[in-house]
């Protein structure tokens, strides 16, 4: 078996829980690729193994059976750009703060690598958002989890969106931006808007505006299978396109459209796990003395 396995500088509390991530694969003869950037600070903290081959953006991950996530909910948006079009499953272990994405915490650690290597787990196909631009103005790496943005820079004024469904005008939105989110985005800069949560299996996008100048101006659910495109125009020469935490600027008249991506992201889920209990965990949904014990967070 191999296992890829990519995160971000942690704290030094971390460094117990993740030796024994390292110990176990070690010990079981795991086939160990570390992301090279990764791996500098790994060596810094940890007794690493052997037998660990290094890889870095670009490298093909063919023939790789797993991959993990050792970091945040951006450190799994940021592996999902590695794995792309091979759809390798993806475990997210949780050494930032939310952790909506990451579930497992570094105390089930253990536990967790036994339910992979048991097969005591399900897989959830969450779908990806594709932008297509002209010129191309993210080398590539042109889909993302969460959501596409178009946001005004700094502190230049509003800027108006000309919003387009398979070519028919829909609206233009006069605000600070606008978020086109997927069902796995709903609970991250969309939800932050006053987009609706949708649960991941969903297939429908979410248009909301950022800042609305007209309050009037609400989300939209679409279905994913629609193009949505747009014009974008303001008092400035530049705007911000982002794909979750990817963000280029770019020039006024820049074409912009969004669809789904043909492929999706699979995300490892233990069989302890699923969306409603990471809701009301995460968002503190239930938190009510009134509640019986088994439905609180």
């Amino acid at each position: 078996m191999r296992i890829a396995i990519l995160g971000k500088p942690f704290e030094a509390d971390m460094a117990p829980h993740l030796q024994v991530l390292f110990d176990e694969l070690a010990a079981r003869g795991i086939q160990m690729a570390v992301a090279e950037s990764f791996y500098a600070c790994l060596q810094q903290q940890l007794r690493m193994p052997d037998n660990i081959t290094l890889f870095k953006r670009g490298d093909a991950l063919a023939g790789t059976d797993y991959a993990l996530s050792i970091g945040g909910d951006g450190t799994l948006l940021d592996t999902v750009t590695y794995v792309g079009a091979l759809q390798i499953p993806i475990l997210g272990i949780n050494t930032g703060r939310l952790g909506f994405l990451s579930t497992v915490s570094p105390d089930q650690i253990p536990h967790a690598l036994d339910a992979l290597f048991r097969g005591h787990f399900t897989l959830e196909s969450r779908s990806l958002i594709h932008a297509d631009t002209d010129p191309d103005v993210f080398g590539g790496l042109d889909f993302g989890l969460n959501e596409f943005s178009i946001l005004k820079r700094d502190s230049s004024s509003m800027i108006v969106v000309h919003t387009y469904i398979d070519g028919e005008y829909l609206n233009s939105y006069w605000a600070d931006g606008l978020v086109v989110s997927t069902p796995t985005g709903s609970t991250g800069y969309s939800l932050s808007c006053g987009g609706p949560v949708m649960l991941p299996q969903t297939n429908n996008f979410i248009i909301a505006p950022v800042c609305p100048h007209n309050l009037n101006v609400r989300p939209l659910i679409v279905p994913d299978r629609s193009v949505i495109s747009f014009e974008i125009e303001g008092r400035s020469n530049n705007y911000l396109l982002s794909l979750d935490s990817r963000s280029v600027t770019v020039d006024a008249g820049i074409q912009v459209a969004v669809r789904r991506e043909k492929f999706d992201a699979k995300l490892i889920k233990l069989n302890h796990v699923n969306f409603l209990s990471t809701l009301r965990s995460k968002l503190n949904w239930g938190l009510d003395r009134r509640n019986p014990a088994g439905f609180s967070v």
